[in-house]
């Protein structure tokens, strides 16, 4: 029958746990046998912080009435056996509501006041201000104290006109997507700007997070929620009516909010939702079907997409049949095969990119932490060379190999200075980088495009205004790139000669690839170039709404250029790193080999005694250098079934 999403994510987050418990084991392993340079340390902090944090988003969306609350319940919630989020008819999810977990804070319903959109700060700031959100402690054991705070996300406020036109609900450019007025003369809007709910559901828990979205007029109004929250999200569920199909609303959303690119379309599942509207006691089960298949046909064909990913159920009878225990009421809900979608599809994709993500930052590991056995073992057969050599030869020769190792320590002493000059160069180009990505540099374009978009008659050139900022974004990179490919050719050189010069083994590491941050920027782009159709035109003409799209791109900007600075530090830490190792291990081979003359001249058996000391050495080197494998292999194979391989292994030591 295949594997419902919950049981995939379970899987997911078992495999988490059990990789984070095994990079830990590592790490300690490799501080134990001194392989735990600032380059393997930060690799191996990047890896765990990745493997924790780790979130994965799905966001249900669409217009007013179509059953994505009750959807939500059906798939998260009906273990509670009751409905948690508010389904009733009418509108139940008038803000955006977010669910996750965070085991710092204590279960809690957080509250935005709407009004919050009437001051500059992007929703990303006011979320680091706990204390300007309404608060709601939670208990998790009782569903009906649950069931009932979550009804605060379906509270409105009636609101004048000019109220509703400050806060984004009314237009006059566009009077047909604004709300019904009153015979009071007030407009409905919802009381909260975003919801966040902290609960310890056990999905929640391994780092799903569900995004719920309103109907299209409040979708609009929020462009953080457009261009930040549902494009990065890694699948969107979008519901429609399955007695309706695609209505004018519906259409609206999915080309403004929801056209995503080819190659990324299988994140879009489209849910025609409420089947059991279709089922008719005077209609065969096959024409029921039958009608249902055509209604799936037709959606498919209107939205572009193929035929498989638009899935007819019932999330009402899937929830009362969840609840009830009934199978044959859930089989005819066809709930289970949305499931199944979304945990094969959509966290097969996710698991797959993790993956591989893992997979390649274990292999930089292995190359950087294998790299100090390396130099260890070349500067063992160095001696082992070098000893051997003495056999037979008599005091004064001994006394001789004690002078030139000297010499050997005070030339390599006056080389360090050198390596130092190289080190500023170096440092200097690295600032140039830093400058190009640094957060100065983007708060000036930010303050450009909005200079540029509060001139005059700016709704027909605000295109062109957002392509020459992403042109100048794109040309920084560019310069960065440029840049760095001049520091790794003096990394490259430097390396070679030293190499040549010492015997070192130094590797210039992989040059960053900034160039995938280019394509995030047309990602990012192509978002806002969406959501600026002729339906936000008129929205552009008001400064306030013009500044908050700026602070929603700045937003997501920043943590494209948070990456690609990250991937430069990493880079100069794995460069810097070496350097540090054979400088170190230099000196302490030097140490070594005058020791090593030192008990040489002391004792007749010394000599021999040395011989077998490094013979035994280089054996207990081989078995770290296995071990080594051994445990990256570990981390890379951890198998994707049920998770419940061992990892005490790992404990054991070479």
């Amino acid at each position: 029958m295949g594997t419902s999403f919950n049981e995939q994510f379970d899987q997911h987050g078992t495999w988490r746990r059990e990789f984070a418990l095994r990079l830990k084991l590592l790490a300690q392993w490799l501080k134990d046998h001194d392989l735990l340079d600032a380059a393997v340390e930060e690799r191996l902090r990047r890896l765990e912080t990745q493997m924790r944090s780790e979130k994965v988003m799905v966001a249900f969306v669409a217009e007013f009435s179509r059953g994505k609350s009750e959807l939500i319940n059906a798939i998260f919630f009906a273990g509670y056996k009751r409905r948690i989020m508010p389904a009733s008819a009418g509108r139940t999810t008038m803000c955006p509501t977010e669910l996750g977990y965070d085991s710092d804070v204590p279960p809690c319903l957080r509250l935005l006041p709407i009004e919050t959109r009437l001051q500059p700060q992007a929703l990303m700031e006011w979320c680091g201000a706990p204390e300007k959100w309404t608060r709601i402690d939670l208990d998790v054991n009782d569903p009906a104290q649950l069931a009932k705070a979550f009804e605060k996300v379906a509270e409105v406020r009636h609101v004048t006109k000019d109220e509703a036109r400050a806060l984004g609900f009314w237009h006059d450019d566009s009077p047909e997507n604004n709300p019904i007025l009153g015979s009071d003369g007030k407009v409905e809007v919802p009381r909260w700007r975003h919801a966040l709910i902290n609960i310890a559901h056990p999905l929640l828990k391994q780092g799903l997070v569900i995004l719920d979205t309103p109907g299209l007029n409040a979708i609009g109004a929020e462009p953080e929620l457009t261009v930040n929250l549902i494009p990065q999200a890694h699948a969107v569920v979008f519901i429609l009516a399955a007695d309706t199909g695609v209505t004018k609303s519906d259409l609206a959303i999915w080309r403004e909010h929801l056209i995503t690119e080819t190659d990324n379309i299988e994140s879009r599942i489209v849910v025609l939702n409420k089947i059991d509207t279709m089922w008719d006691s005077l209609s065969t089960p096959a024409q029921v079907q039958a009608e249902i298949d055509r209604q799936r046909a037709t959606s498919a064909e209107i939205l572009g997409l193929p035929r498989d990913q638009v899935i007819a159920v019932s999330a009402q009878k899937g929830l009362v049949a969840k609840v009830n225990g009934d199978t044959d009421l859930l089989q005819a809900s066809q709930l289970p095969v949305l499931e199944r979608a979304l945990g094969q599809g959509v966290m097969g994709q996710r698991q797959k990119i993790l993956r591989s993500a893992v997979a390649a930052g274990i292999g930089e590991l292995r190359v950087e932490a294998g790299r100090a056995i390396n130099i260890r073992r070349r500067d063992l057969a160095e001696q082992m060379v070098e000893l051997r050599g003495l056999r037979g030869k008599n005091t004064s020769v001994i006394r001789h190999m004690r002078s030139r190792i000297q010499q050997e320590q005070r030339d390599f002493d006056v080389g360090g200075a050198r390596i130092h000059a190289v080190r500023s160069v170096h440092l200097k180009l690295l600032r140039d980088m830093f400058m190009l990505l640094g957060t100065a540099t983007l708060k000036t374009e930010m303050n450009e495009l909005t200079t540029a978009l509060r001139q005059p008659g700016i709704k027909l050139g605000v295109k062109k205004a957002y392509a020459h900022t992403f042109e100048r974004l794109r040309a920084g990179l560019r310069a960065a790139q440029a840049t760095s490919g001049e520091i790794q050719s003096m990394l490259t050189g430097t390396f070679r000669q030293l190499n040549a010069e010492y015997g070192f083994s130094l590797q210039a590491p992989r040059e960053p690839e900034l160039a995938r941050y280019e394509r995030d920027l047309d990602l990012v782009e192509r978002s806002h170039l969406q959501y600026l159709g002729v339906a936000n035109t008129f929205r552009l003409a008001q400064p306030e709404f013009a500044d908050r799209l700026v602070r929603a791109l700045a937003t997501r900007l920043r943590v494209v250029y948070e990456s690609a600075l990250g991937e430069v530090e990493l880079w100069n830490k794995s460069a810097a790193a070496q350097l540090d190792a054979q400088l170190r291990e230099r000196r302490r081979n030097f140490s070594r080999r005058l020791e090593a003359i030192e008990r040489i001249q002391q004792a007749a058996s010394g000599l021999d005694d040395r011989i077998a000391e490094i013979a035994a050495q280089e054996t207990a080197l081989d078995e770290l250098d296995a071990k080594l494998t051994e445990l990256t292999g570990h981390l890379v194979d951890t198998p994707e079934g049920d998770g419940h391989q061992p990892a005490e292994p790992i404990l054991q030591t070479a």
